[in-house]
């Protein structure tokens, strides 16, 4: 059973930790119950804030921005309003510059609606102008809303930029609980993506030695155990179960926080997500939902650590394979289009692909491999399980469903690694040059899937 959630515990404190860190949050004041919006303007007032840049977009301004829009005039806060003239917003140059242009230069506070895309470009801009923001939400679809990072597209890469926590975040279950149901089950999917993304942690802490809580990992399994809990009442519409979602999508943002960075929520499942993200962008197709994309890419992800476990592998074999930088390079200019300058420039200042450094990695999994298995086996749910799951909450299980090509699935497992200086399962299988028959193996079995 999960443990009821209470936020509010870790505003306004600095916490000890037993993984020699202090953690602390600048977030300053949460409400994610019914009416929050009306308390929306006696927060803004109690901070002395003399004027209001709201950001919305068609779709959030309906849910929740004239309902916000119409309490701050009564309460007399003076505000001025930018509805970005969007039903599909992409987080990329053009609507980040429109939100800088229309903002007054007497705001100084900006009132972000929506959720996951809003809530990105409001975090940076803000950050930029060295202004607070606040968040009110109009849909639990992501985990990102306290944490720091801010997942833009520039230049074509899915980047995330360092920026800050909102100082505020306001929800009523009654609005969240109308959004559409597939943002609704896409945020259970983004919660349901930390079992590979925490695995994956796991494994970078025992490999590299990478930093590791185990305070901030047990409160993102308190998330998940919440949303595999009450997700599947969130069918019904019923706004507990909704608040229940939300709060827990706030956990896993404020563990985010504490580290300092998406870690705890963000694994190999997102890279391979941002890389179909890129393809669909570069080939004009509709966008599809962050949550929805990582909830598929759970399912992949823990296809492939199983069948890693079940590998009896020759690892001289693999420290002998050599690296063909140019042919590497053929392939990225090929997936990656435009988006490939970055991609390069990134493998030039991490050097995932240096062969001594994966010969030394190598010769850790030797001698750790039933170590690794054991932590597979007893991290991972098993795959018909999770598909079940996704399946109860209305989200799709199989990347067909969302116009994710075979090859795209392949080329996503290759070439996805390259999208974040992150070691994952991905970087794992590069090392084992398992690469390209995981992706072929995988793309296999989402396709048999499919023809069911």
């Amino acid at each position: 059973m999960s443990k009821n959630i209470n936020l509010q515990q870790y505003l306004g404190r600095e916490i000890p930790c037993s993984c020699g860190r202090n953690h602390s949050t600048t977030l300053d004041a949460l409400d994610i119950d019914r009416g929050a919006a009306d308390r929306l303007p006696e927060y803004i007032r109690k901070k002395g804030w003399k004027k209001v840049y709201m950001v919305a977009d068609i779709n959030t301004w309906e849910a929740a921005g004239k309902d916000a829009a119409d309490k701050l005039e009564k309460a007399g806060i003076a505000f001025e309003k930018y509805i970005l003239p969007y039903r599909e917003l992409v987080p990329d140059e053009k609507p980040v510059g429109e939100v800088f242009i229309h903002c007054p230069k007497d705001a100084d506070i900006i009132l972000a609606v929506g959720s996951g895309t809003i809530n990105d470009m409001c975090k940076f801009i803000s950050a930029q102008m060295k202004l607070d923001y606040i968040i009110l939400a109009s849909a639990p679809s992501m985990d990102g809303f306290v944490s720091v990072g801010a997942a833009l597209i520039v230049d074509h890469v899915k980047t995330t930029y360092d920026a800050h926590c909102p100082i505020a975040v306001f929800g009523d279950p009654d609005v969240l609980v109308q959004a559409p149901m597939d943002m609704i089950s896409a945020g259970l999917a983004d919660i349901l993506g930390k079992y590979t993304c925490l695995l994956d942690w796991k494994m970078a802490h025992l490999i590299n030695d990478e930093y590791y809580c185990e305070e901030v990992v047990a409160m993102v399994e308190n998330a998940l155990e919440i949303v595999t809990e009450q997700g599947p009442t969130i069918k019904d519409r019923n706004p507990e179960a909704a608040k229940a979602v939300m709060e827990a999508l706030v956990l896993t943002g404020m563990g985010m926080f504490f580290i300092g960075n998406s870690r705890p929520a963000s694994g190999c499942e997102h890279h391979m997500s941002h890389y179909w993200e890129m393809k669909f962008q570069m080939e004009g197709k509709k966008p599809v939902l962050h949550g929805t994309k990582v909830g598929i890419n759970m399912i992949a992800a823990t296809y492939m650590y199983r069948m890693l476990a079940k590998e009896d592998i020759d690892f001289d074999a693999a420290m002998a394979r050599p690296f063909d930088y140019e042919a590497w390079k053929a392939r990225v200019e090929r997936c990656y289009e435009d988006a490939a300058p970055g991609i390069i420039a990134l493998e030039e200042k991490c050097k995932k692909n240096d062969i001594s450094a994966r010969n030394q990695r190598l010769a850790f999994y030797k001698d750790h491999w039933s170590q690794m298995q054991a932590m597979i086996e007893d991290n991972l749910p098993q795959v018909k399980d999770m598909e079940n799951l996704l399946q109860m909450l209305g989200g799709p299980i199989n990347p067909a469903q969302i116009g994710v090509s075979s090859e795209m699935v392949e080329d996503g497992v290759v070439l996805a690694k390259e999208v974040r200086d992150r070691f994952t399962l991905l970087q794992i299988l590069w090392d084992l040059g398992l690469s390209e028959d995981y992706g072929h193996r995988l793309a296999v079995y989402f396709s048999e899937e499919q023809g069911k």
